[in-house]
């Protein structure tokens, strides 16, 4: 049923697309036909959320308008003659086929082997997904027949303002009958195909040219840069031990080794922050499998610019296409903040050109007024709100993450050593005389000098959301420029083996993260944590609340979707939260349980949780417990207690 539902939103994306731009090739119509479906997946449901709620008479409602937007999108349709297949889109077709669909299948791979792969009962997952899994889990199960707008159910009582979308679209999956696991792999691994399709289409209408697409998608996706030379440096003596210099330990094979089954050890996002510096993700093992909103972000980002740039090209242009495009670009905000921000500050950039080349206003009004209307009532009831309410939003830091507490590198070197060889071609591609390198570098730097001068959240890492937009708009003009420079080496005998080496120092750095994420593997929830998220979600109500330790893998808010006092500072913290005052009384009330009931009374809690993590951290005894509280489950092993909070009521 879920997999039906949600087919039904592509197909009508499909035809509405269709209706409005008929100008557009086949290819480009059915990309951009299925992200509006899944964009419109992810809204109307929750649109009505905010009237009744996301349940499945939600989506039921939310079909109907479906239909009667599909309805009008055929009233108001584009006269024109429908674009018929021709040898370009075969060309298109073919480079998908050689470059978008193995990422896709690679995608697919990483989110199956990822997202809670069953391993004789335990649940296990890779290493990129180990961090914020469990936070996309919780949402995932606790927006079940929740009224919009919800709350933090690691959090409760504050506005659930981190975008929320992407998640929302698994709940969907789940309300129809789809197993968590499978509710989360399936939408990831259709966004995946999106964005691979999608930034491959992208390239090929700004570059008309199939090689150029192709590198500059190879660039994107297997990002690394020169970091492999510290892994080879000095290869015959191991320099290092576990965990200090752990790169540079063992010699030889054992180098590689390390690469593959240390914990962050590949030369790009390297653990060891302040022995190398390394902080250039790989934009698959890093970004898209792990942190699906900006998966989703990207899913409606690049049909966002792309119906910008050839909505700019036109010589007549298509109010249709333009209003498309501010529909798109509005509901951005609560699927990736920092993706429409990376769009607001193209849109600004090539503004600039537009009115210095056309002075056109009518389609930036338009664009403009139907994105502000859109989009404004999320901020300001979202993203503003959550962000007004810290101190740790919006300061000036310079150099992103190398400027944090002071210089580490140099500036250009931080940048070369990370982004590598592309980011040499950037700069020696800025000196051409290129009218269109120009144009998408204007957009690009747009991004580019905010993310570099402004911290936009607590964490200043998270900037890379800016800088891998400005990245991708680059990568075109320099996959441009190296294959002209490539044509211009015509004629050296050793110009296939720079041409190789080249490659080396493109992809090796990427290719090693992506092979070391392959095979990475751990456990994240054991056997008994899942059958205690079964009871929990079986024998309580949806809106009980748990009293539980603040471990960020906690089978009853990730699993069962219920409420908790308080979640882990690994997230929260960077959500703009204080925890100082939860903190403090989750470890008051486990280190004197009997001295202070009262906190669960506090918090409203229903039931507590005594795992293996409670007795480590606040060394809670069970004997202690079970004088106090009713149990009301416990595992055979006696490993996980849940009791009935009745003494604090």
């Amino acid at each position: 049923m879920s997999i039906l539902y949600v087919f039904l939103y592509l197909v009508c994306g499909l035809y509405i697309v269709r209706f409005l731009l008929p100008g557009q090739r086949p290819l480009y119509r059915a990309w951009l036909g299925l992200s509006l479906g899944i964009m419109l997946a992810m809204w109307l449901p929750a649109l009505v959320a905010f009237v009744d709620a996301f349940s499945l008479r939600g989506h039921v409602i939310a079909l109907v308008l479906l239909l009667v937007l599909t309805g009008i999108s055929y009233f108001l349709r584009d006269g024109r003659t429908l674009c018929k297949a021709d040898e370009e889109n075969r060309n298109a077709l073919r480079l998908l086929l050689y470059i978008a669909l193995p990422l896709t299948i690679l995608g697919f791979y990483l989110q199956y082997t990822h997202v809670l792969r069953p391993v004789e009962g335990a649940l296990h997952v890779g290493q990129s997904t180990y961090g914020d899994l469990p936070l996309h889990l919780g949402i995932v199960t606790s927006l079940r027949d929740a009224r919009f707008p919800a709350e933090y159910s690691i959090f409760p009582g504050e506005r659930l303002s981190y975008p929320f979308l992407t998640d929302s679209l698994s709940t969907t999956f789940m309300l129809l009958g789809m197993p968590l696991r499978w509710a989360m792999i399936i939408p990831g691994s259709l966004m995946m195909a999106m964005v691979a399709c999608g930034f491959v289409l992208l390239a090929l209408r700004m570059a008309g040219n199939r090689r150029v697409a192709a590198l500059a998608a190879l660039l994107l996706f297997i990002n690394g840069g020169l970091g492999f030379l510290y892994s080879f440096d000095m290869a015959g003596v191991s320099l290092g031990v576990s965990g200090s210099n752990e790169l540079q330990y063992g010699t030889w094979l054992a180098r590689l080794k390390t690469i593959f089954y240390g914990w962050y050890q590949t030369p790009v996002n390297h653990a060891e922050f302040s022995t190398y510096n390394l902080r250039w993700s790989n934009i698959i093992a890093d970004m898209f499998i792990p942190q699906r909103t900006f998966l989703g972000g990207w899913t409606l980002l690049l049909p966002c610019i792309y119906l910008l740039f050839d909505g700019l090209q036109e010589e007549k242009r298509n109010a249709r296409q333009i209003a498309l495009l501010g529909i798109m670009a509005g509901a951005l905000p609560l699927v990736h903040t920092h993706s429409f921000l990376a769009l607001v500050l193209l849109s600004f950039g090539w503004l600039l050109w537009d009115m210095a080349a056309r002075r056109d206003w009518k389609p930036w009004l338009l664009f403009v007024t139907v994105a502000g209307i859109l989009s404004l009532p999320q901020l300001f009831a979202f993203t503003f709100r959550q962000a007004s309410g810290s101190g740790n939003f919006l300061s000036f830091q310079f150099n992103w993450v190398n400027g944090e507490g002071g210089m580490k590198d140099g500036y250009l070197w931080f940048y070369l050593k990370n982004i590598g060889l592309p980011f040499l071609l950037l700069i020696l591609s800025v000196f051409e005389k290129n009218r269109e390198y120009r144009f998408i570098y204007l957009g690009a730097l747009c991004i580019f000098l905010p993310a570099e001068f402004i911290r936009f959240q607590p964490n200043s890492y998270d900037n890379n959301k800016l800088f891998y937009v400005w990245y991708a708009l680059c990568l075109v003009p320099i996959a441009d420029y190296a294959l002209k420079v490539y044509a211009k080496l015509k004629g050296l005998r050793a110009r296939k083996l720079i041409a190789v080496l080249a490659c080396l120092a493109f992809f090796l750095s990427g290719g090693l993260s992506i092979a070391r994420e392959a095979v990475s593997d751990y456990k994240m929830f054991s056997e008994n944590d899942t059958k205690a998220a079964q009871w929990v979600e079986s024998e309580t109500d949806s809106e009980s609340m748990f009293m539980a330790g603040m471990q960020h893998i906690n089978p009853v808010s990730s699993l069962a979707g219920r409420h908790i006092v308080c979640g882990p500072a690994l997230w929260l913290y960077y959500h703009g939260f204080n925890l100082h005052e939860r903190e403090q009384d989750i470890r008051a009330f486990y280190l004197n349980p009997k001295s202070n009931t009262h906190i669960l009374k506090k918090y409203g809690a229903d039931y507590v949780l005594l795992g293996s993590y409670e007795r480590t951290a606040y060394s809670a005894s069970d004997s202690v417990f079970d004088a106090l509280f009713p149990r009301v489950y416990a595992d055979a092993q006696g490993e996980i207690i849940i009791y009935r909070a009745e003494a604090g009521n």
